[in-house]
């Protein structure tokens, strides 16, 4: 089998390798710290779910969460407990990315759109506007025919 070789290294080299372990353990995936202070946040409460994304001022996407995505299951998604969580989590991300000002679009009907509301109100970001963008139909489908007994 032979004689095994034991390599003595010097305390540099061995402090060298400790900082080279630790940088390549840093580089995992991070929130990208962009310079965005003015933003949009679309919050889409359903009857089943809570979504809310966080856009720059044009419109692309920086981040999202959701009641279902954090770990909520069930009727338990669509609750206004899990629609603040939600909001907390974005507006953690969005001072991450150094956002000041925002504007809110609200679309849907669901429980957790007023409390997602609230949860940024009482913030330290400044809210421009709120506008409700919740689809409302016209004069909505044709009407089922009548029937015939």
């Amino acid at each position: 089998m032979g004689k095994k070789r034991i390599i003595e290294k010097s305390e540099e080299e061995i402090l060298e390798e400790k900082n080279n372990l630790e940088a390549t353990k840093k580089k995992g995936r991070k929130t990208k710290k962009r310079g965005v202070e003015l933003g949009r946040i679309y919050i889409s409460a359903t009857y089943n779910n809570t979504s809310i994304t966080l856009t720059d001022d044009k419109g692309g996407v920086l981040a999202w969460s959701s009641a279902g995505s954090m770990g909520f299951k069930g009727t338990k998604k669509a609750t206004p407990y899990a629609a603040s969580e939600v909001a907390n989590v974005i507006f953690e991300k969005a001072e991450k990315m150094g956002m000041k000002e925002v504007d809110i679009f609200v679309k849907g009907v669901g429980t957790g759109r007023s409390s997602a509301l609230r949860a940024f109100a009482s913030k330290n970001i400044i809210i421009k506007s709120i506008k409700d963008i919740t689809p409302i139909p016209h004069n909505g489908c044709r009407p089922k025919r009548a029937r015939r007994v």
